[in-house]
């Protein structure tokens, strides 16, 4: 009889990453339904305040729990399978490269900026259909003409309207917006090095504090370069996005015509709100779970 004595790491990063995604996914949901609302909003100007109306009309409207938690589940199955399959293939994908050049040699931040985008290329492909219901969720009330009630109600409304080419709307940008991932993971894999690094002999071990604020770091430099993209993403997942632009082109002439380069940042504040406590809890759910899983079977 075989004894197991180690999880296989392959399992680790899949469980760690689907826990991280399902954590940050339950605190952060409110504002991802309040960045997607103003994302997919074409009518009204890019201003100050424009965020806590739209947060005291929801509430007033739909309530807090039906209005703010609108989309929660394809939300949470959305990022727990995305982080899941990421981790998953990041990992592989790294730990190819390390056999190719050999254990005497690290990798360089070219190897994980390579790694995070073939990884979140292949997670964008996988995930897309999810995102597509989850984007119309969360840009509309439960009582809009037309809303999803729920993944299964959404899933067959698509391939009935739209057929499977309706799953995968938006996905360009989306593979565009790997590049935000891919710049996001050079960032923290190059800023974790160096922090270990800074003790006698290398190896030091992270703190909850060094996780917290090298995610957040990382976060912020990748977010600021390649915002724009979830916007357009966005605009063209959303109901009726067929009649309104013709491709990601036009999505983006559009947006340039009508309402400039604010047009294009839209959202932005509660995204930066929302994105840091989500990073954070994602990377320290991820980098915990991986530290305490091995420890099962000791």
């Amino acid at each position: 009889m075989t004894v197991i004595t180690q999880l296989p790491h392959p399992l680790i990063e899949t469980i760690a990453g689907f826990l991280a995604g399902i954590a940050s996914t339950l605190v952060a949901h409110p504002l991802d339904v309040l960045k997607t609302r103003l994302q997919v909003d074409r009518a009204s100007p890019s201003q100050a305040g424009t965020s806590l109306r739209l947060v005291k009309d929801i509430v007033q409207n739909e309530g807090i729990a039906k209005g703010l938690y609108r989309g929660l589940s394809p939300n949470m199955a959305g990022n727990s399978i995305s982080w899941a399959l990421y981790f998953l293939w990041y990992s592989r994908i790294k730990a190819g490269l390390q056999a190719y050049y050999g254990s005497g040699n690290g990798l360089s931040y070219y190897d994980f900026l390579l790694a995070s985008g073939v990884a979140g290329a292949m997670t964008a492909v996988c995930t897309n259909p999810i995102w597509v219901i989850k984007t119309r969720m969360l840009s509309t009330a439960s009582r809009h003409p037309g809303a999803y009630r729920s993944i299964s109600h959404g899933t067959r409304q698509i391939y009935r309207a739209e057929g499977v080419r309706g799953f995968y709307r938006g996905l360009i940008p989306s593979l565009f917006g790997v590049s935000h991932g891919a710049l996001q993971f050079m960032a923290y894999e190059q800023f974790k090095r160096c922090r270990t690094s800074q003790h006698e002999g290398g190896g030091r071990k992270l703190s909850t504090i060094d996780y917290l604020w090298l995610s957040g770091v990382s976060k912020v430099f990748a977010g600021s370069v390649t915002y724009p993209y979830q916007v357009v993403r966005s605009r063209l997942q959303m109901h009726e996005a067929e009649q309104t632009y013709k491709g990601a082109r036009d999505a983006i002439a559009q947006t340039w015509k009508q309402e400039g380069f604010g047009g294009f940042y839209k959202g932005l504040g509660p995204n930066l709100v929302r994105v840091l406590p989500s990073t954070w809890i994602t990377f320290l759910v991820y980098e915990k779970t991986k530290e305490f899983m091995p420890r099962l079977l000791d």
